[in-house]
């Protein structure tokens, strides 16, 4: 076992001084994708700054439709939270639809969209919200801050503190899942203002990562149904193409999983 040094960071300006004070740190957040890659030897960071001891970055504030969620806030609390089901109740399934339990009780929504994986859930729901990912030093809109395959718009040292965003009139997520991970093979996650404006986007399809649909976008503004989804061409030209499915099957799965959010 190489050598790691443990920090339990007290508040977020103690992670940040820990962090810029090590040779080749890293955050821990829920560490269900970090521990794995260390115990494969894909990562060797010489410090884990862990975050799990700061109190501000845990919780969900609903005040009205106005919505705030702490990066260090567990898949499992956003699930379980009664007032955020009343506003938005598509992000609370999302939440429960993630991993297994044990993964449910440990990861965090920071953690999942700082690390940005092509095929996680959160970043498809925060993007079609409109959401905005607050950090220790500004705020980054979520059309901006997932540039690519586990690729953010953070700096070096720049740690997510929170998420917010205003609860749509109506929205609905919906995923084919891997059966043995419950990663997305492709999620669509579809959201209509109360100015009437739509949002889809997609997560575990697109070769770049999550994106948004404007195909699915127009057809849906123009008429929010089911149906309107029918008239849609999806191309499969940037899809992933994979030992689960290739690039077609995803691009069938864009427009199955529009139906299901909807309904």
């Amino acid at each position: 076992m190489y050598d790691v040094t443990y920090h339990r960071a007290t508040s977020v300006d103690d992670a940040v001084a820990r962090l810029s004070a090590a040779s080749e740190g890293q955050l821990l957040a829920g560490g269900q994708t970090l521990l794995p890659t260390m115990k494969h030897r894909l990562a060797a960071p010489s410090d884990l700054i862990d975050l799990r001891g700061i109190a501000d970055l845990v919780g969900v504030r609903v005040s009205g439709r106005s919505v705030t969620i702490g990066a260090m806030t567990t898949h499992a609390a956003v699930a379980g939270n009664a007032e955020l089901a009343k506003v938005c109740p598509a992000i609370v399934k999302l939440a429960g639809g993630i991993g297994d339990p044990a993964v449910r009780h440990q990861g965090t929504i920071g953690g999942s969209i700082a690390n940005n994986d092509p095929a996680a859930d959160y970043p498809a729901g925060l993007m079609a919200l409109g959401a905005t990912i607050h950090t220790n030093r500004r705020e980054i809109a979520a059309d901006d801050f997932f540039t690519g395959l586990f690729s953010t718009a953070l700096d070096e040292g720049e740690i997510v503190t929170a998420v917010s965003f205003d609860a749509p009139e109506t929205c609905g997520y919906a995923k084919f899942p891997n059966p043995a991970s419950r990663y997305a093979m492709t999620g669509v996650f579809v959201a209509k203002g109360g100015d009437g404006v739509v949002r889809v986007a997609v997560t575990g399809a697109g070769s770049d990562g999550v994106f948004r649909h404007e195909g699915l976008e127009q057809a849906l503004s123009k008429d929010w149904s089911s149906a309107a989804v029918d008239g849609v061409s999806v191309s499969a030209d940037g899809l992933m193409s994979d030992i689960h499915c290739d690039a077609a099957y995803r691009a069938n799965l864009i427009k199955a999983m529009a139906k299901r959010a909807l309904a």
